[in-house]
């Protein structure tokens, strides 16, 4: 019965394997989770997801092939299942006191409760709002939902009020997880963390745990140890550009500059506009008076710098292929001739873009700017980024 929910994972790109498929089964068969949907949610998620950047497309799945469960008729189920007794009997140990138990066996046991439901479920045609008797809402009867009776049976409610019964899977917590999407700053920094390369320097110390513990155990008493905080090593410099096109991905932007700033220790930053030209700058408001040579920036940091440039890469092609081609200023030099410059100087580089890759083969200057850079251009997204950081490090 769950082979459609298999094919439907496959759909949406889960790759899950046969083997999970049938360590689910086993742990269906096995009794894991009964008649609990958030349970047997968690199952499956367990089971059958491997990266938490599938997460959200594994919500999507489940949705679509259980989320029409909450509509099936409790009339109908009750005629087909029968709960059995010592499940309910186990159920009411572990949630109920002894005189909630008691008042279960005033009605005259399990066997009347089920009775008593499915007789009132036949009365009762239409919804029901309060009141102790009728099967509804935020009332006292022992069934319904919204409301409380210690031996309830809750029916037809999409979220328990006491956290039991919630449909997590429609709340898609993970979206922002999943590798196809635009990242947060977060996720990010989750990426950008393949790029450390870790150093010990400084006088600042940090408590040393496995040396604390080796020193104790030689000398008897405890022997607190301590060393030199470890840093990132990794050296990033960045080129951003901003203006036109790239206003539309401000705050992906800004994302990622923020993630970068805190993740990197040695951070260096400038402006450009479009391609690089001759000249770059670090502060926006002040672009034209504090104008920073791009003669300067190559001479100034060395190759062992990470060099990434983040832009939409959509321009006029002439920006890229001639001189005179800039659209603010007359360039003396296109900026392909800058672009190779900065390339030859900093060998290990990359372009971000945060223009969905399955948009680039429709804008020319990307086409050009992907073969300057020997097609090292990454996607903002978390696969993306991932990618662009192991062809870095």
């Amino acid at each position: 019965m769950f082979l459609p929910f298999f094919q439907t994972l496959r759909t949406c790109g889960i790759p899950v394997s046969l083997r999970e498929y049938l360590s689910f089964l086993d742990g269906m068969k096995a009794g894991l989770v009964t008649y609990d949907p958030e349970g047997f949610y968690y199952l499956a998620r367990t089971a059958l997801v491997k990266d938490e950047r599938q997460l959200d497309r594994f919500d999507r799945a489940f949705a679509e092939s259980f989320g029409g469960l909450e509509q099936i008729d409790p009339g109908e189920v009750l005629e087909a299942l029968e709960l059995p007794e010592d499940w309910l009997r186990k159920l009411a140990e572990g949630h109920l006191s002894p005189e909630e138990r008691a008042e279960i066996e005033a009605m005259g046991g399990f066997d009347k409760l089920m009775e008593a439901l499915k007789a009132r479920l036949k009365e009762q045609k239409e919804r029901h709002q309060g009141g102790n008797k009728w099967i509804g809402t935020a009332g006292t009867s022992p069934f319904g939902a919204y409301g409380y009776n210690p031996e309830g049976v809750r029916i037809g409610q999409d979220g328990s009020r006491h956290r039991r019964a919630v449909k997590v899977w429609d709340r898609r917590e993970f979206r922002n997880l999943d590798d196809s999407v635009e990242l947060g700053t977060r996720n990010i920094k989750v990426a950008l963390k393949r790029l450390r390369r870790w150093a010990r320097d400084g006088a600042r110390e940090e408590l040393d745990l496995d040396g604390t513990i080796r020193a104790t155990a030689d000398r008897g008493y405890l022997d607190v140890r301590t060393r030199p905080e470890r840093h990132n090593a990794v050296k990033v410099l960045l080129f951003l550009d901003v203006g036109g096109s790239m206003d539309d991905h401000i705050r992906v932007v800004e994302e990622l500059f923020s993630a970068a700033r805190a993740e990197f220790k040695h951070l260096e930053h400038y402006y450009f506009h479009n391609c690089l030209y001759e000249g770059v700058w670090r502060n926006n408001r002040r672009r034209w008076d504090r104008v920073t040579p791009t003669w300067e920036v190559l001479r100034t940091y060395g190759p062992d710098y990470k060099c990434i440039f983040v832009g939409d890469a959509s321009m006029s092609p002439y920006e890229i292929a001639f001189a005179g081609g800039a659209n603010e200023h007359w360039n003396a030099e296109p900026g392909q001739v800058w672009l190779e410059r900065a390339r030859a100087q900093w060998p290990d580089h990359l372009w971000i873009n945060p223009v969905p890759e399955q948009h680039w083969q429709y804008t020319q200057s990307i086409a050009m700017i992907r073969e300057i850079f020997e097609d090292r251009m990454v996607p903002m997204t978390l696969d993306g980024i991932e990618r662009g950081m192991k062809s870095l490090g």
